[in-house]
């Protein structure tokens, strides 16, 4: 089977820090590249991949600001349809833009939704002719019809089992209200316990008001972006994860990646939460502060091997790759 890989241009495939999209693409592409598929990646071209590689962005443009985004992706775009006719099936990680020009495709079209930005784009979901896999079955819109929900795999070899872990907390992922950061904050400093709070600042008026003035270095800890050399020790390392998220969740890639190092979990009630956490197995999903605080007690007495053992029976990059392939010869059988 030969596959485009239509990855987002907005940071390398895999990122060197944050870019959770370009991750689930990097891992997915070598793991079917590993099943002997035939895949061209289609991403920067300082990319590392043991697939083809193919693009037109130098680099990520999130990282450039001489760059213009929309107009990488859309160059992004034409070259991947120029070259459409070559394959099997285009794979399209990048979101709605692949999907206005979906008719140009000469080759059938399955779409990752990783997450509406807004009700603004399902116009042009709702008007292409691609599979859709949905990454929850919270994230699935009454709107579209779907090919499947395929959960994120992770390379549980990045990732290995902490038994011996610190009483620090660890709050992970870009800095901004949804994602609750000075929530975990006020969880921590109830419970007496030091954070250590990872990744890019995405509100920076939220950061300076909300964020910084708690940073002393010492109870709270801001480490800025993560990359995947140190992902491992910071997420393996903490008690327990905070994920006090304010908006519906679609996934949780940092919760599944917590969860694979045998990390335990408290995480807001809301949207994918439920699916990715097992209940009082892996962590517990909670309705606000005070119950966050209840809960991280009991979650860190959770046993860490079972943690990760059902994390990564459920979460591993075989099983993901596994799923898409069944969706690629379904589409292929139409």
């Amino acid at each position: 089977m030969k596959i485009a890989m239509l990855a987002p241009v907005a940071w390398r495939t895999p990122p060197r820090h944050y870019g959770p999209w370009e991750q689930v693409t990097s891992v997915l592409t070598e793991g079917l590249v590993a099943r002997g598929a035939e895949v061209t990646l289609f991403a920067t071209l300082d990319s590392l991949t043991s697939a083809a590689l193919a693009g037109v962005c130098p680099h990520g443009y999130a990282e450039d600001p001489a760059m213009d985004g929309r107009v990488w992706e859309a160059l992004h775009v034409a070259h991947v349809l120029a070259r459409s006719g070559e394959f099997d099936v285009v794979h399209n990680q990048m979101d709605w833009l692949p999907l206005a020009f979906d008719r140009y495709a000469e080759a059938p079209m399955v779409t990752t939704i990783h997450g509406f930005s807004g009700a603004g784009i399902v116009p042009a979901y709702a008007r292409s002719g691609s599979a859709f896999v949905a990454i929850s079955d919270s994230d699935r819109s009454p709107q579209l019809e779907y090919a499947a929900t395929i959960h994120h795999g992770v390379d549980v070899t990045l990732l290995p089992f902490r038994s011996d872990p610190g009483e620090e907390l660890v709050v992970f992922g870009r800095v901004h209200p949804d994602k609750g950061t000075a929530e975990a904050i006020a969880i921590a400093s109830a419970l007496g316990r030091r954070l250590l709070i990872g990744g890019i600042v995405q509100d920076e008026r939220y950061f300076a008001e909300q964020v910084q003035p708690h940073v002393d270095g010492d109870r709270v800890v801001f480490l800025g972006s993560v990359g995947p050399a140190q992902r491992a020790d910071v997420l393996g390392g903490a008690a327990v994860l905070l994920h006090p998220v304010a908006f519906d969740e679609p996934f949780g890639l940092s919760v599944v990646e917590a969860m694979v190092c045998g990390t335990p979990v408290v995480a807001y009630r809301r949207g994918s939460m439920p699916e990715v956490v097992d209940e009082g197995v892996t962590g517990y999903t909670v309705e606000g502060v005070e119950a966050a605080i209840g809960a991280v007690p009991a979650a860190a007495r959770l046993d860490r091997g079972l943690v990760a053992a059902r994390a990564r029976e459920r979460f591993a990059a075989e099983r993901m790759v596994d799923d898409y392939l069944r969706v690629y010869e379904r589409v292929l059988a139409r």
